[in-house]
């Protein structure tokens, strides 16, 4: 599956941004979907994850009450609403097909990142 992810950008200490990742060929419907983010000098971590039916959603403590993951089969999309946008949110988000093991999120693909989308806030 081809992702792409799109909708970043600068923002202010508590602004607003919506990410969406379009696929394209794959198993999109039937795959369990993630966001993962990477700041400088700091690994890729899992940030929102959703299951395949989108009926259930995991997230990262310090995202808790202010993202919000989506995903619409219908069209091949997923999303990301993220308010109340802090400074450490600042890093490159990438979406991925994704599996959960051992109580966290893994990419299923280890080599199909996509171009990931620049999320920079402000203070």
């Amino acid at each position: 599956v081809q992702l792409q992810a799109s909708g970043g950008g600068l923002v202010q200490d508590g602004g607003s941004l919506r990410l969406s990742c379009v696929a394209s060929g794959g198993c999109f419907t039937t795959s369990h979907m993630a966001w993962f983010r990477q700041a400088p000098e700091k690994e890729r971590t899992p940030v929102a994850a959703v299951t395949w039916h989108g009926g259930q959603t995991w997230y990262v403590d310090s995202v808790k009450g202010r993202f919000t993951i989506s995903k619409d089969n219908s069209k091949n999309a997923m999303y990301l609403q993220m308010q109340s946008l802090k400074p450490e949110d600042t890093a490159v988000y990438y979406c991925a097909a994704a599996r959960w093991s051992g109580g966290t999120w893994y990419p299923l693909f280890e080599d199909n990142w996509g171009q990931g989308t620049l999320v920079t806030v402000s203070s």
